[in-house]
């Protein structure tokens, strides 16, 4: 189930991250891109019912941690979405994945190439002014003025602390100038397909066994008629 994968560092040198995963050594062989920040959190659990409807359609399933998030040593503060969008591209070799499944802001980081799934594709800009107005909000409260656009202007020069998360300037640089549009190899499930509440959207972390059915058998029968 846990085990190490060989991540790359920024320097080419090899590293370790950990990784979630159904391994069979069966034909069929799926990466998960997870979400980035708060809602890495709120998916952890409901990736892991996937994975197990999956492994019992068939299908081998990997959910890699990437350099400074989950389990990772790596700071977080050094991390960009180029160098993740690196070790998805790493991950989807050393597993020989031949599809993908991403959730949410885990669309951002499939390399060319890559064919599958993205659930409910979110854009960088709309990310980042959410955990934005969440560090306004919590200043206020807190008696003090933050406005996001001088949060914004201070992020982009030195990095930010946002949500508990410590971002770079470049990853904000990123998030704020990304004009995301879906990779051309991959095929959108929106929540209307899934249905119910998003995860995104409740107030706790939560698992929906009925939408990690909907993901599963959407996935499995892409595979299938591969």
């Amino acid at each position: 189930m846990y085990a190490s994968w060989p991540c790359p560092q920024p320097d080419g040198s090899p590293g370790e991250e950990m990784v979630l995963g159904f391994d069979k050594a069966r034909q069929k062989r799926l990466l998960i891109a997870a979400p980035l920040f708060d809602e890495a959190n709120k998916f952890r659990h409901q990736a892991f019912e996937i994975m197990r409807r999956l492994d019992a359609k068939g299908i081998d399933s990997f959910l890699p941690d990437l350099p400074g998030c989950n389990e990772s040593l790596a700071p977080h503060s050094d991390q960009s979405i180029a160098r993740w969008r690196q070790a998805v591209a790493a991950a989807a070799t050393h597993f020989r994945a031949d599809r993908v499944l991403t959730i949410r802001s885990g669309a951002w980081l499939v390399p060319e190439g890559c064919t599958g799934w993205a659930y409910a594709p979110a854009k960088p800009t709309q990310v980042l002014r959410a955990m934005l107005r969440a560090r306004s909000l919590a200043a206020r409260e807190a008696g003090r003025r933050e406005s996001a656009d001088a949060l914004l202007a201070e992020g982009r020069e030195q990095g930010l602390e946002l949500a508990g998360w410590s971002l770079g300037a470049e990853l904000v640089c990123e998030l704020d100038e990304g004009a995301f549009a879906l990779p051309e190899g991959l095929t959108a499930i929106e929540q209307t397909e899934v249905g119910g509440k998003p995860l995104w959207l409740r107030a706790e972390n939560d698992v929906d066994p009925a939408q990690a059915d909907v993901l599963a058998t959407i996935v499995a029968a892409g595979m299938a008629d591969a």
